[in-house]
Protein backbone atom coordinates (compact mmCIF):
# COMPACT_ATOMS: atom_id res chain seq x y z
CA UNK A 1 0.00 0.00 0.00
CA UNK A 2 1.18 3.60 -0.69
CA UNK A 3 2.04 5.54 2.83
CA UNK A 4 3.64 7.91 4.19
CA UNK A 5 7.05 6.39 4.03
CA UNK A 6 7.01 6.34 0.18
CA UNK A 7 5.76 9.72 -0.26
CA UNK A 8 8.99 11.02 1.79
CA UNK A 9 11.55 9.10 0.44
CA UNK A 10 10.32 10.08 -3.39
CA UNK A 11 10.14 13.41 -1.53
CA UNK A 12 13.65 13.26 -0.53
CA UNK A 13 15.18 12.17 -3.51
CA UNK A 14 13.26 15.00 -5.75
CA UNK A 15 14.93 17.22 -2.99
CA UNK A 16 18.93 15.91 -2.74
CA UNK A 17 19.00 13.82 -6.33
CA UNK A 18 20.74 11.08 -4.86
CA UNK A 19 19.91 7.78 -3.01
CA UNK A 20 22.78 8.61 -0.44
CA UNK A 21 21.30 12.24 0.24
CA UNK A 22 17.84 10.77 0.90
CA UNK A 23 18.84 7.81 2.96
CA UNK A 24 20.88 10.20 4.91
CA UNK A 25 18.54 12.76 5.31
CA UNK A 26 15.56 10.03 6.35
CA UNK A 27 18.17 8.20 8.53
CA UNK A 28 17.93 4.62 7.34
CA UNK A 29 20.40 2.45 4.82
CA UNK A 30 20.39 3.10 1.13
CA UNK A 31 19.68 -0.60 0.76
CA UNK A 32 16.19 -0.63 3.12
CA UNK A 33 15.21 2.74 1.49
CA UNK A 34 15.49 1.11 -2.13
CA UNK A 35 14.03 -2.21 -1.10
CA UNK A 36 11.17 -0.15 -0.06
CA UNK A 37 10.83 1.71 -3.73
CA UNK A 38 11.35 -1.70 -5.46
CA UNK A 39 8.25 -3.23 -3.40
CA UNK A 40 6.05 -0.37 -4.37
CA UNK A 41 7.13 -0.55 -8.51
CA UNK A 42 6.68 -4.26 -8.03
CA UNK A 43 3.32 -3.76 -6.88
CA UNK A 44 1.86 -0.79 -9.12
CA UNK A 45 4.25 -1.91 -12.21
CA UNK A 46 5.73 1.37 -12.64
CA UNK A 47 9.35 2.64 -11.86
CA UNK A 48 9.37 5.30 -9.89
CA UNK A 49 13.22 6.92 -11.12
CA UNK A 50 15.47 5.99 -13.71
CA UNK A 51 19.59 6.45 -13.58
CA UNK A 52 20.55 9.84 -15.06
CA UNK A 53 24.46 9.63 -15.10
CA UNK A 54 25.30 9.49 -11.27
CA UNK A 55 21.92 10.94 -10.28
CA UNK A 56 18.36 9.83 -10.13
CA UNK A 57 15.81 11.04 -12.70
CA UNK A 58 12.16 10.78 -11.53
CA UNK A 59 9.68 9.21 -14.05
CA UNK A 60 6.13 10.30 -14.83
CA UNK A 61 5.15 8.32 -11.88
CA UNK A 62 7.65 9.56 -9.68
CA UNK A 63 6.85 13.39 -9.88
CA UNK A 64 3.02 12.17 -9.76
CA UNK A 65 4.12 10.99 -6.17
CA UNK A 66 6.26 13.43 -5.06
CA UNK A 67 3.28 16.32 -6.18
CA UNK A 68 1.17 14.26 -4.27
CA UNK A 69 4.04 14.45 -1.38
CA UNK A 70 4.01 17.90 -1.61
CA UNK A 71 0.43 18.33 -0.81
CA UNK A 72 0.22 15.70 1.87
CA UNK A 73 2.81 15.85 3.85
CA UNK A 74 2.95 19.03 4.83
CA UNK A 75 -0.88 18.55 6.29
CA UNK A 76 0.07 14.93 8.39
CA UNK A 77 3.51 17.00 9.65
CA UNK A 78 1.31 19.60 10.73
CA UNK A 79 -0.86 17.02 12.55
CA UNK A 80 1.69 15.79 14.38
CA UNK A 81 3.03 19.25 15.63
CA UNK A 82 -0.82 20.13 16.88
CA UNK A 83 -0.79 16.71 19.02
CA UNK A 84 2.82 16.73 20.30
CA UNK A 85 1.59 20.57 21.41
CA UNK A 86 -1.36 19.43 23.03
CA UNK A 87 0.64 15.92 24.91
CA UNK A 88 3.19 18.89 26.22
CA UNK A 89 0.31 20.54 27.47
CA UNK A 90 0.92 23.35 25.14
CA UNK A 91 -2.20 25.20 23.84
CA UNK A 92 -1.06 25.14 20.18
CA UNK A 93 0.89 26.46 17.30
CA UNK A 94 -0.44 29.12 15.44
CA UNK A 95 1.61 29.44 11.73
CA UNK A 96 1.29 32.66 10.17
CA UNK A 97 2.10 33.77 6.46
CA UNK A 98 2.94 37.36 4.79
CA UNK A 99 2.56 38.22 0.82
CA UNK A 100 2.58 41.55 2.64
CA UNK A 101 6.44 43.61 2.68
CA UNK A 102 4.79 46.33 4.47
CA UNK A 103 2.62 44.73 7.25
CA UNK A 104 5.60 44.10 8.93
CA UNK A 105 5.55 47.25 11.44
CA UNK A 106 1.46 46.74 11.89
CA UNK A 107 2.21 43.06 12.60
CA UNK A 108 4.55 43.77 15.88
CA UNK A 109 1.47 45.96 17.26
CA UNK A 110 -0.59 42.75 17.14
CA UNK A 111 1.51 39.95 18.16
CA UNK A 112 2.92 41.83 21.28
CA UNK A 113 -0.87 41.59 23.32
CA UNK A 114 -1.36 38.07 21.34
CA UNK A 115 1.26 36.74 22.69
CA UNK A 116 0.92 38.01 26.39
CA UNK A 117 -3.21 36.39 26.17
CA UNK A 118 -2.01 33.56 24.61
CA UNK A 119 1.40 32.10 26.67
CA UNK A 120 1.09 28.92 25.36
CA UNK A 121 0.68 29.10 21.90
CA UNK A 122 3.52 29.05 19.48
CA UNK A 123 3.52 31.85 17.15
CA UNK A 124 5.73 31.20 13.97
CA UNK A 125 6.09 33.77 10.67
CA UNK A 126 6.93 32.78 7.58
CA UNK A 127 7.28 34.74 4.11
CA UNK A 128 8.24 31.70 2.15
CA UNK A 129 6.07 29.33 0.73
CA UNK A 130 6.42 26.64 -1.98
CA UNK A 131 3.46 27.28 -3.94
CA UNK A 132 2.12 30.64 -2.98
CA UNK A 133 -0.02 32.33 -0.21
CA UNK A 134 -2.91 30.41 -0.89
CA UNK A 135 -1.53 26.95 -1.83
CA UNK A 136 0.63 27.21 1.57
CA UNK A 137 -2.93 27.74 3.31
CA UNK A 138 -4.91 24.93 1.75
CA UNK A 139 -1.70 22.74 2.29
CA UNK A 140 -1.49 23.37 6.03
CA UNK A 141 1.79 24.98 5.58
CA UNK A 142 0.43 28.07 7.42
CA UNK A 143 -2.52 28.59 9.69
CA UNK A 144 -3.07 32.50 8.67
CA UNK A 145 -2.33 34.09 5.41
CA UNK A 146 -1.69 38.20 5.96
CA UNK A 147 -2.15 39.53 2.38
CA UNK A 148 -3.44 43.03 0.96
CA UNK A 149 -4.47 41.20 -2.36
CA UNK A 150 -7.00 38.06 -1.18
CA UNK A 151 -7.57 35.39 -3.97
CA UNK A 152 -10.88 33.31 -3.85
CA UNK A 153 -10.60 29.42 -2.96
CA UNK A 154 -12.62 26.91 -1.66
CA UNK A 155 -12.89 26.38 2.07
CA UNK A 156 -10.66 29.57 2.17
CA UNK A 157 -12.09 32.75 3.78
CA UNK A 158 -11.33 36.41 4.35
CA UNK A 159 -11.55 39.07 7.22
CA UNK A 160 -10.73 42.38 6.37
CA UNK A 161 -8.94 44.02 9.70
CA UNK A 162 -7.91 47.59 8.19
CA UNK A 163 -7.67 49.90 4.89
CA UNK A 164 -5.18 51.85 4.11
CA UNK A 165 -4.23 53.78 0.71
CA UNK A 166 -1.37 53.48 -1.08
CA UNK A 167 0.38 57.07 -1.60
CA UNK A 168 3.47 58.32 -3.28
CA UNK A 169 6.08 59.35 -0.86
CA UNK A 170 7.93 62.21 -2.19
CA UNK A 171 10.52 64.43 -0.74
CA UNK A 172 8.99 67.36 1.30
CA UNK A 173 10.39 70.35 -1.70
CA UNK A 174 9.80 67.81 -4.64
CA UNK A 175 6.95 69.78 -7.17
CA UNK A 176 4.65 66.91 -6.57
CA UNK A 177 4.46 67.42 -2.69
CA UNK A 178 2.24 71.03 -4.13
CA UNK A 179 -0.28 68.78 -5.91
CA UNK A 180 -3.44 67.42 -4.87
CA UNK A 181 -2.69 64.50 -6.75
CA UNK A 182 -0.32 62.61 -9.01
CA UNK A 183 -1.31 61.92 -12.36
CA UNK A 184 0.68 59.48 -14.56
CA UNK A 185 2.69 61.22 -16.30
CA UNK A 186 4.76 63.07 -13.26
CA UNK A 187 6.45 59.72 -12.92
CA UNK A 188 8.27 59.44 -16.56
CA UNK A 189 11.15 61.25 -15.35
CA UNK A 190 11.12 59.49 -11.55
CA UNK A 191 12.54 56.87 -10.47
CA UNK A 192 9.77 54.80 -8.78
CA UNK A 193 11.16 52.50 -5.44
CA UNK A 194 8.99 49.58 -4.34
CA UNK A 195 8.63 46.80 -2.81
CA UNK A 196 10.40 43.18 -4.44
CA UNK A 197 7.40 42.21 -5.91
CA UNK A 198 6.79 41.94 -9.85
CA UNK A 199 5.17 44.56 -11.48
CA UNK A 200 2.14 42.83 -12.67
CA UNK A 201 1.05 42.57 -8.75
CA UNK A 202 1.89 46.20 -7.66
CA UNK A 203 -1.16 48.81 -7.59
CA UNK A 204 1.01 51.54 -8.79
CA UNK A 205 1.35 49.90 -12.01
CA UNK A 206 -1.40 47.85 -12.60
CA UNK A 207 -4.16 50.46 -11.50
CA UNK A 208 -2.21 53.94 -12.50
CA UNK A 209 0.54 53.74 -14.72
CA UNK A 210 -0.28 50.80 -17.12
CA UNK A 211 -3.59 51.90 -17.66
CA UNK A 212 -2.20 55.52 -19.03
CA UNK A 213 0.30 53.76 -20.56
CA UNK A 214 2.97 55.47 -18.99
CA UNK A 215 6.07 54.07 -17.00
CA UNK A 216 8.62 55.46 -14.78
CA UNK A 217 12.13 56.00 -15.70
CA UNK A 218 13.96 53.35 -13.77
CA UNK A 219 11.83 51.52 -11.30
CA UNK A 220 14.05 50.03 -8.24
CA UNK A 221 13.08 47.29 -6.09
CA UNK A 222 14.07 47.90 -2.33
CA UNK A 223 13.56 45.03 0.55
CA UNK A 224 12.68 47.66 3.69
CA UNK A 225 10.03 49.97 3.85
CA UNK A 226 13.39 52.16 5.75
CA UNK A 227 15.70 51.87 3.65
CA UNK A 228 12.89 53.03 0.60
CA UNK A 229 11.88 56.05 2.88
CA UNK A 230 15.40 57.35 3.38
CA UNK A 231 16.07 57.13 -0.63
CA UNK A 232 12.96 59.42 -0.88
CA UNK A 233 14.17 61.41 1.90
CA UNK A 234 17.26 61.82 -0.02
CA UNK A 235 16.08 63.00 -3.30
CA UNK A 236 16.69 60.04 -5.40
CA UNK A 237 13.38 59.12 -6.18
CA UNK A 238 9.33 58.50 -4.89
CA UNK A 239 8.17 55.33 -3.85
CA UNK A 240 4.55 53.80 -3.65
CA UNK A 241 3.66 53.20 0.38
CA UNK A 242 1.34 53.08 2.45
CA UNK A 243 -0.05 56.19 3.61
CA UNK A 244 0.35 55.05 7.39
CA UNK A 245 4.06 54.17 7.08
CA UNK A 246 4.69 57.41 5.48
CA UNK A 247 2.61 59.16 8.37
CA UNK A 248 5.10 57.65 10.80
CA UNK A 249 8.07 58.86 9.25
CA UNK A 250 6.99 62.19 7.93
CA UNK A 251 8.23 64.31 10.21
CA UNK A 252 11.65 62.57 10.96
CA UNK A 253 12.51 62.27 7.78
CA UNK A 254 10.96 65.00 5.67
CA UNK A 255 9.08 62.78 3.22
CA UNK A 256 5.42 63.86 2.03
CA UNK A 257 2.86 61.34 0.95
CA UNK A 258 0.71 62.11 -2.42
CA UNK A 259 -2.24 60.81 -3.44
CA UNK A 260 -2.13 58.16 -6.79
CA UNK A 261 -4.58 59.43 -9.11
CA UNK A 262 -7.67 61.74 -8.36
CA UNK A 263 -9.50 59.19 -6.84
CA UNK A 264 -6.45 57.73 -5.02
CA UNK A 265 -5.58 53.66 -4.69
CA UNK A 266 -7.55 52.16 -1.79
CA UNK A 267 -6.55 48.86 -0.25
CA UNK A 268 -7.25 46.58 2.90
CA UNK A 269 -5.23 44.04 4.66
CA UNK A 270 -6.88 40.63 5.04
CA UNK A 271 -6.77 37.91 6.89
CA UNK A 272 -7.60 34.53 5.33
CA UNK A 273 -7.95 31.29 7.25
CA UNK A 274 -9.87 27.58 5.83
CA UNK A 275 -13.01 27.30 6.55
CA UNK A 276 -13.58 26.26 10.65
CA UNK A 277 -10.55 27.20 11.83
CA UNK A 278 -12.07 30.66 13.39
CA UNK A 279 -13.70 28.57 15.74
CA UNK A 280 -10.45 27.14 17.14
CA UNK A 281 -9.80 30.02 20.73
CA UNK A 282 -6.04 30.62 19.42
CA UNK A 283 -7.01 31.33 15.81
CA UNK A 284 -9.96 33.25 16.81
CA UNK A 285 -8.10 35.18 19.44
CA UNK A 286 -5.22 36.60 16.81
CA UNK A 287 -8.09 37.95 14.63
CA UNK A 288 -9.98 39.10 17.22
CA UNK A 289 -6.77 40.86 18.27
CA UNK A 290 -5.88 41.97 14.93
CA UNK A 291 -9.19 43.73 14.09
CA UNK A 292 -8.33 45.68 17.30
CA UNK A 293 -5.19 46.70 16.01
CA UNK A 294 -4.73 49.95 13.88
CA UNK A 295 -1.55 50.59 11.89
Amino acid sequence: MLDRQHLSILREVDRLGSLTAAAERLNVSQSALSHTIRKLEERYGVAMWEKYGRNLRLTEAGRYIVRLAQRVLPQIERAENVLSDYRHGQRGSLKIGMECHPCHQWLVGVTKPYLMDWPDVDLELTTSFAFGGVAALTGYEIDILITPDPIEAPGIQYLSVFDYELVLAVPAGHPLAQKPHAEAADLLDETLFTYPVPPERLDVFTQFLVPANARPRHHRNVETTEMMLQLVAAGRGVSAIPNWLVRREAATLGVHPVRIGQLGIRKSIHLGFRDGDDTVDFIAGFLATSRQTSA
